[in-house]
């Protein structure tokens, strides 16, 4: 037999096999819990939906945060105490300053303008005070919106709701003994997994191209992945390693869950 006609042989043949079984799999799957306790108002993304980056998709009811996020902005917003302070400062540093000048033509005593003076610090303080409380008065605004931005949930990535647990009306809770809100799915990009032979090892690399044949009725044409992590330990029971690659799927157009073949 001929030496090209030997090498053609013997890559045909299973021992050389260059394409193995795998899964495709959405790049990561969370379960939307709530931060806080509270009544289920509404939920903006049903089973099966596609959903964005930053959507909201869980709405808790929050009648009371509201109100006390506008109790905390009209503090907050509130200047009078400031410029009143302000405005006693001015004119107490103007007294101040005239009766240093009287001082000076000995209209007024030593006594008077340290009077003055101690008055101006006074009022000083006053001011520095109401500016503290302000300060104090937007941090707690701050807060209170932070609270009421608690009481809706937004989507962490963009994919799909995967399934539905709570319905409106429901008591929400963050304890992991409590049922989730919804599943979510990332579907983009999609994660291809497969377990490859020892043999196999030195064919594959991080960032290297591999073609992903998926099964029937997406079989029609094999897609390019990029391979994004090589196990660095070896199963030794099975004489496996695993392999974990990424397909671009921004149109959604390939569902996750499918069976597939990866070549090398």
């Amino acid at each position: 037999m001929k030496p090209h006609a030997l090498l053609a042989l013997l890559a045909a043949s299973p021992a050389f096999a260059t394409d193995y079984d795998c899964m495709i799999e959405p790049a990561q799957t969370v379960e939307i819990r709530s931060p806080v306790v509270g009544i289920l108002e509404r939920v903006h993304a049903r089973r099966g939906e596609a959903i964005r980056q930053g959507q909201v998709l869980v709405s808790i009811e929050s009648s009371v945060e509201a109100s006390a996020a506008d109790s905390a902005k009209a503090r907050a917003d509130a200047q009078g105490q400031a410029q009143l302070a302000n405005a006693k400062v001015g004119a107490l540093r103007e007294k101040a300053r005239r009766l240093q000048d009287l001082l000076k033509e000995e209209f007024v005593s030593t006594q008077a303008v340290e009077d003055a003076q101690a008055e101006l610090k006074l009022a000083e303080a006053e001011l520095k005070t109401a500016t503290e409380n302000n300060l104090i008065a937007r941090l707690d605004h701050r807060q209170a919106v932070d609270q009421l931005r608690r009481r809706q949930i937004l989507a962490p990535f963009s994919g799909v709701v995967v399934d539905q647990y709570l319905y409106p009306g429901a008591l929400m809770d963050s304890s992991d003994t409590k049922k989730p809100v919804l599943k979510i799915a990332q579907t983009d990009p999609l994660k291809v997994q497969a377990l490859l032979p020892v043999k196999a090892f030195t064919q594959v690399k991080p960032g290297q191209i591999v073609s992903v044949t998926p099964e029937a009725p997406f079989a029609d044409k094999p897609i390019q992945a990029r391979v994004r992590t090589v196990d660095r330990v070896v199963d030794a029971a099975a004489g496996t390693f695993g392999i974990v690659a990424e397909i671009a799927n921004a149109k959604g157009e390939l569902p996750a869950g499918l069976r597939c073949r990866v070549k090398l």
